[in-house]
């Protein structure tokens, strides 16, 4: 075909023949970046969490794909039409929800150099670079956290990038499991005990499912108050005492810097005291808080960890690093490599054979791995450790001064102590409100219609949590946007509310 017929081809369809032509991706690409660049300066103009119903989207496109290719400009305006009113806007500066999910530039740049790059880094041959970055970047990281050497390259342990912690649990379940079989026999795998506690996150549960361990295997261990929901050494310690007289393996304990909940801290070393007279892996899930750990008044939190055999934090939860990156050192890799490992002649080369490279495929569940350490290494080379540590220290300064408004409103309380960047509250209800049940029943009730409330008017996100029997509200600072001016139209958005149910209780409408 001549170049008119190509171009009277090109013409009809809308676009070039071509799914990589540079020029066609130098023109769509500035729309995309024009497109996100204008809706995080406008970001603050949408309701947090999605108005929308369940099956919306269905009503607003076609039932089948186009046949012909359609512009760029109309897709995008879709896009706007259609799928932003159908966001919960995660890096809106009035998102107090769940944990953070921080973005920045730089994460959101390395993301798009990852995507462009587009290699598949199963094993060095595949990519060097992008294996050898990631060895690289997380000893650096490992190095900010002040890990032990044993758990950096330099030290014979190492660091992965994974997808996300529930990834990072079970690969080094896996790998336990596997090491305590090999002593056992493989016969015993239903004798083998996986241990959290009762605010451990479900990614523990889920592992162990997917591990083989048999469901009656799994123990979340009660915590209470008196620890503020932390494991107590001496109640696992019981837990493990039980099992062994049941003929039962102890094999894994996770227990958790920053619980889901209430962001608990388990006592990392006395655990490990315990897990390591009785011969457990001990991994230690650090998803939120991790990322505080590389501010020395944090560091303490993960005192002990040197007795733990693995670690992990999400990057991608509050450290600016855009989705999906968990960060998982362990310091014995070849337990990882052994449980996880496959050697078709089709991936076989000298560099493997050579034993002086990393094969991260062998590290992790899938074959195939995005180019993850590109948007790590983004983030600490353009605003470095000094600038990340204020990052961190302002949010945690912000929820201090939403935790103060909250304690001098009488008719709040506080729940549990706040840690890091993240506040648990709740309205009391008036001790003369008339309803039956029980105080805390009432408090739980007005507590969920509160936060609904709150929640549906659009203008803040948060989301709740129930401990020990108490129905509690989470506040936890940590998207990137967020300035003290949206921490205190936070507070105001919920005392209105509180205001207008307690007006509404006392005048019998409720």
């Amino acid at each position: 075909m001549g170049s008119l017929g190509t171009n009277v081809l090109e013409n009809n369809l809308g676009c070039g023949l071509n799914p990589l032509d540079p020029e066609e991706f130098r023109k769509h690409g500035h729309m995309v970046i024009d497109f996100l660049a204008d809706y995080y300066r406008d970001i603050e103009k949408y309701p947090v969490r999605s108005q929308v119903e369940p099956g919306y989207l269905k009503k607003c496109l076609p039932d089948t794909a186009p046949y012909n290719p359609e512009s760029m400009e109309t897709i995008m305006k879709d896009i706007q039409n259609h799928i932003v009113p159908g966001l919960t806007h995660w890096q809106s500066p009035n998102y107090f929800a769940y944990f953070p999910s921080s973005g920045s530039t730089a994460g959101f740049l390395g993301e798009m150099l990852s995507t462009g790059f587009n290699v598949v880094g199963f094993n060095w041959m595949s990519s060097p670079a992008a294996t050898e970055l990631e060895t690289i970047v997380m000893d650096w990281l490992g190095k900010m956290l002040k890990l032990p050497s044993s758990f950096l390259f330099s030290g014979n342990g190492g660091g992965v990038l994974q997808g996300t912690t529930c990834e990072a649990i079970l690969c080094t379940l896996t790998a336990a499991r596997d090491r305590k079989l090999n002593e056992i026999g493989r016969e015993n795998i239903g004798r083998l005990v996986v241990y959290g506690s009762d605010q451990t996150h479900c990614a523990l549960q889920k592992a162990a499912q997917i591990a083989g361990i048999n469901p009656s295997n799994f123990r979340a261990v009660a915590t209470s108050k008196k620890t503020n929901f932390g494991l107590s050494p001496e109640s696992l310690r019981t837990a493990i005492a039980k099992d062994l007289e049941s003929g039962l393996v102890p094999l894994f304990l996770c227990p958790t810097v920053g619980t889901t909940s209430s962001t608990a801290v388990d006592p990392i070393g006395p655990l490990c005291d315990v897990a390591k007279e009785y011969g457990l892996w001990v991994h230690i899930d650090a998803a939120y808080a991790g990322s505080a750990c590389i501010c020395p008044e944090f560091r303490h939190f993960i005192d002990g960890v040197e007795s733990a055999d693995s670690f992990s934090f999400n990057a991608h939860k509050w450290f600016f690093t855009t989705l999906d990156c968990c960060c998982l050192w362990v310091k014995d890799p070849s337990a990882l490599v052994k449980a996880l490992s496959t050697n078709p002649e089709y991936l076989r080369n000298k560099a493997t054979e050579s034993k002086q490279v990393v094969d991260y495929k062998d590290w992790q569940i899938a074959l195939s791995r995005r180019f993850r350490s590109m948007k790590l290494w983004m983030v600490l080379r353009t605003y470095g450790v000094a600038n990340l540590r204020n990052f961190l220290r302002t949010h945690v300064k912000m929820a201090k001064h939403f935790e103060g408004l909250v304690a001098m409103d009488k008719r709040f309380e506080i729940v549990v102590p706040r840690n890091f960047a993240m506040v648990c509250f709740r309205l009391l209800p008036p001790a003369d409100d008339g309803e039956n049940g029980s105080a805390d029943d009432r408090a739980n009730e007005l507590n969920r219609k509160l936060l609904e409330g709150i929640n549906s008017s659009g203008r803040i996100y948060m989301t709740h949590a129930v401990v020990g029997g108490t129905y509690m509200i989470r506040f936890a600072v940590g998207a990137t946007l967020t300035e003290d001016r949206h921490v205190n139209l936070a507070w105001k958005v919920a005392k209105e509310h509180a205001d207008s149910m307690l007006n509404s209780m006392a005048n019998g409408h409720i």
